[in-house]
């Protein structure tokens, strides 16, 4: 049974992310112990984790591409980027995408 963190002011999203975080590490997909931190920085960016591996484990190229305060914040008159486009946009932030995440989080 998954727990209800949207009652904690977390969006489905990032509810998603730390409930995907918690069946992996309970199905033994990912021991933090087990590995060295580039591994374990890999393994939770190939889980919608980036969030965690971002602000965690500080890796500066994490980048939450579905949250919906960057996907806002990029918003146009013609409407919100998808994730795939907002994927696309961030190509050109590497390798320092957290640092972009953080600035448009900012944004007012």
């Amino acid at each position: 049974m998954a727990a209800d963190l949207r009652s904690i002011g977390l969006t489905r999203a990032r509810e998603k992310a730390l409930q995907t975080l918690a069946v992996a590490m309970q199905e033994g997909r990912l021991a933090f112990s087990a590995h060295t931190l580039d591994s374990i920085i890999k393994n939770l960016c190939e889980l919608p984790a980036h969030y965690i591996a971002m602000r965690g484990y500080r890796d500066p190229d994490a980048f939450p591409h579905s949250d919906l305060g960057l996907l806002r914040a990029l918003e146009t008159e013609s409407g919100r980027p998808s994730p795939a486009a907002m994927l696309m946009i961030a190509e050109a932030w590497r390798p320092w995408r957290a640092y972009a995440a953080m600035h448009l989080w900012a944004q007012p």
